[in-house]
C-alpha cells in the first residue's frame, strides 16, 4: 500500500524502520556532518510529523542511528530527497540498504520513475547511485548554495510491482 512504511526489517545487521520524534537529534547530527548546506531540525521533525513522505532509519545493532532515506511518491512519479550515512557508518553497506529500501518501496507503490539531486562533486553518492541503476538526467545550475555548485538530476526507471 503506498505510504504505509512496513515494521522494522533486518537487513545487513542494521534494522530499518520508520523514524521517529526519537530520532531527530541523531537525524540532525548525521545531516551536519554530511552535508554543507543541511536541512534543519525543524523540517525533519516535520517529515516524521506529517508522515506523508517515507522517513525510514538504519539502527545499527548498538541501537545508534546509522542512516537515514527519505522518499516521496505522487502518482508513478517518485523522489529521494534526502539520504545520508553517519561518518562512522559510512562505506559499510548502509547507504545500498537504505537505497534499496526506497526503490522496493517506489516499485510498491506504483511508481514508474524514480528521481533525485546529487551534488556533482559528490563521487560516493554518485557511484552508489549508479551502482543501483540511476542514470543522469540532467543539471540543475546553482543548485547547491554553500558552497555554490551544479546538482546532477538522476532518475532510475523501475516500472510497476513484479517489473
Amino acid at each position: 500500500m503506498a505510504g504505509r512504511s512496513p515494521g522494522p526489517e533486518m537487513s545487513a545487521g542494521l534494522v530499518v524502520r520508520r523514524a521517529t520524534p526519537a530520532d531527530i537529534e541523531a537525524i540532525v547530527a548525521i545531516e551536519r556532518a554530511s552535508f554543507s548546506d543541511p536541512w534543519s531540525q525543524r523540517l525533519f521533525a516535520d517529515a516524521v510529523a506529517v508522515g506523508r513522505m517515507r522517513f525510514e532509519v538504519a539502527e545499527a545493532a548498538d541501537g545508534a542511528v546509522a542512516g537515514y532515506v527519505i522518499s516521496a511518491f505522487v502518482a508513478d512519479l517518485g523522489e529521494i530527497l534526502n539520504l545520508a550515512v553517519a561518518p562512522a557508518h559510512r562505506r559499510s553497506g548502509v547507504g545500498s540498504v537504505l537505497l534499496g529500501r526506497a526503490i522496493a518501496a517506489a516499485r510498491e507503490a506504483g511508481v514508474a520513475s524514480l528521481h533525485l539531486e546529487v551534488r556533482e562533486s559528490n563521487e560516493a553518492a554518485r557511484g552508489l547511485y549508479a551502482r543501483s541503476g540511476f542514470r543522469g538526467v540532467g543539471r540543475r545550475r546553482a543548485y547547491y548554495r554553500n558552497p555554490p555548485e551544479d546538482a546532477l538530476v538522476l532518475r532510475l526507471d523501475i516500472g510497476a510491482p513484479g517489473a
